[in-house]
């Protein structure tokens, strides 16, 4: 099989200098990606609203396929459709914009556009989306589409081994089926369809969520650009240095990267090998037993190889958050590793005061979270911005975007700078 490298290169052909100049709907490469993901609004994540899950009263239902699965379809969509209505608002575009932020990111999953397959999935989402990207435009916000989920021949296999929710089965070969690939292939042609004359307000789509590293052919073929959107592809959880000289300018253009970047999961969350090694690997890293200031140093040692890429680079998913504390941040029903609750985990310490409310934590936790915060978006700037997880949540504040400008550790302006020296 040729390498990730080789097969991207020939999935990704048309974008080329052979085509006519992408004119993108943003001035990336001059001005600074500032933004929030709004995740669990149209994908749901059991730890963002743990509500959801917990009332239904059915510890099956551990993600949006089984919310689907487990339930009378009726009584899901009304919750549903309650959810979409009120997680985000115009409200919440407006406090975007007001909080000095140009991006917003929104998870969108398949099943919104294709359940031929028989999957349980509730449908109803594309309203909403339509709905954020006029709020968006209204708002002079810009929208990265993201397909947070491809297509599943069958019912994902369920391991609780997730930063969100649950971890649904990465080893799976969804790519060597030709009807998966068909389906894909048309869901992101939609996509594209839908807002490549639109790019002012949508001016990228991120074609894939954090794909598996061994992609092949058929893979990248679905991920091809069309007018002036910019197409971002993950690195797949290599890291940089793997993709370093990658489609150079000025033979390629209209591509960014966008890497994530966490501090309490073991790189064997994403990196899938066997299901072995990734346990292993899990419950083996050593993520949440840095110190603070140990978290704020890995941060800031991102930032020679963000400001040195080829391409445009995003840091599109991270978190002020140094702790797997968070209600069901592993799975529903499932501990944490900073705790030792989580089966196999060595404990650190107690999660009391480093998750829920804000109100429960103390001064000098909000100071460090004002300063880890600080730290990575600095660091990130060194590339070509950044995009929180996520814009709120229900009890983990220590996640929230909005929450930490309610309680001072996020300043009321993205570039305001409390500890200009954070990293030296």
């Amino acid at each position: 099989m040729p390498s990730l490298r080789a097969v991207v290169v020939l999935g990704l052909s048309v974008v080329s200098t052979s085509l006519a100049a992408v004119v993108p709907g943003f001035n990336y490469g001059s001005q600074k990606v500032r933004g929030v993901n709004l995740g669990g609004w149209l994908v749901l994540e059991p730890w963002i609203t743990p509500s959801l899950f917990d009332n239904t009263g059915d510890s099956r239902i551990v993600d949006e396929y089984t919310f689907g699965q487990y339930q009378d379809t009726d009584e899901a969509l009304g919750v549903l459709q309650n959810h979409w209505n009120t997680w985000i608002t115009e409200a919440d575009f407006q406090a975007i914009a007001a909080a000095g932020l140009n991006h917003v990111r929104i998870p969108i999953g398949y099943w919104a556009y294709d359940v031929s397959g028989g999957e349980p999935y509730i449908q109803g989402q594309l309203p909403y989306l339509a709905k954020a990207v006029s709020w968006a435009g209204k708002y002079g916000i810009k929208v990265i589409v993201d397909l947070h989920e491809d297509v599943e021949s069958v019912s994902p296999i369920i391991l609780p081994l997730s930063p969100f929710g649950v971890l649904k089965n990465r080893c799976r070969s969804w790519y060597l089926l030709q009807s998966n690939i068909d389906r894909t292939n048309a869901i992101i042609k939609q996509i594209a369809n839908t807002y490549k004359d639109s790019t002012s307000v949508v001016p990228a789509i991120a074609a894939l969520n954090e794909p598996k590293g061994s992609l092949g052919q058929k893979m990248l073929d679905v991920t091809k650009q069309q007018s002036n959107t910019v197409l971002v592809i993950a690195d797949a959880f290599k890291g940089l240095d793997y993709w370093r000289g990658f489609m150079p300018s000025p033979n390629w253009e209209g591509v960014m990267m966008d890497t994530h970047i966490y501090q309490m999961f073991s790189d064997g969350v994403s990196c899938c090998v066997c299901v072995e090694k990734l346990v292993a690997d899990i419950e083996n890293h050593q993520e949440n037993h840095r110190s603070n200031q140990e978290h704020i140093s890995n941060a800031c040692s991102h930032g020679s190889s963000l400001s040195s890429f080829s391409l445009w680079v995003i840091v599109g998913e991270w978190t002020p958050a140094a702790t797997d504390c968070a209600k069901y941040l592993n799975g529903r029903g499932k501990g944490s590793r900073y705790d030792g609750s989580f089966p196999g985990s060595s404990r650190v310490g107690s999660c009391t005061g480093l998750t829920g409310k804000a109100s429960s934590f103390s001064s000098d936790y909000k100071t460090f979270l004002g300063q880890y915060w600080e730290a990575q978006t600095s660091t990130y700037e060194q590339g070509q911005g950044w995009i929180q997880w996520a814009w709120k949540t229900e009890i983990a504040d220590e996640w929230s975007y909005q929450a930490g400008l309610a309680n001072g550790w996020i300043p009321q302006n993205p570039k305001t700078r409390a500890y200009p020296n954070i990293c030296g």
